[in-house]
């Protein structure tokens, strides 16, 4: 497989997208308080809200990004 040429590139999001990033980072920051609150301390945790945190910035990725790694 090869990487589109601008994957490594900042692509400065449209307002669209944005907004969009924020509604996923509130619902992001919504979900890893309950993981937080329910789940017991320990490095399963920390794990978990680790992933998560990097899935939420995927979900930054997946907006401004076509499936091929072509910007939208």
């Amino acid at each position: 497989m090869t990487l589109h040429v601008s994957t490594f590139d900042y692509l400065k999001p449209t307002d669209e997208q944005i907004a969009t990033m924020a509604q996923v980072r509130e619902a992001a920051r919504v979900y890893a308080d309950i993981l937080d609150k329910l789940l017991p301390d320990g490095a399963d945790k920390t794990f978990i809200l680790r992933n998560h945190r990097s899935n939420a910035m995927w979900a930054n990725v997946a907006i401004t990004r076509q499936a091929d790694g072509t910007p939208r």
